[in-house]
């Protein structure tokens, strides 16, 4: 496999992992009674200046599954 693609593929990766943290944080601080605004506002932006869009991108994101199809593909790459 080409450099391109693996560098593609690691981009992907350490963003799938960044949006893991970020989902950790948000369920750390997340109550029923707490709004996702103040979340992000208070917990997560200060962290990770992101937006209100992305946070939301971020939360609907299938995070395991998406890493498990490019450690598969890194593994077939390696092959």
């Amino acid at each position: 496999m080409s450099v391109s693609s693996q560098r593609s593929l690691g981009i992907q990766k350490n963003k799938l992992l960044r949006y893991k943290l970020i989902k950790d944080l948000y369920q750390k601080h997340k109550t029923e009674d707490i709004p996702t605004t103040v979340v992000w506002r208070k917990y997560i932006y200060p962290v990770y200046p992101i937006s209100r869009t992305t946070l939301y991108e971020v939360l609907c994101t299938p995070i395991t599954i998406e890493l498990k199809k490019i450690e598969e593909l890194s593994q077939k790459m390696a092959s």
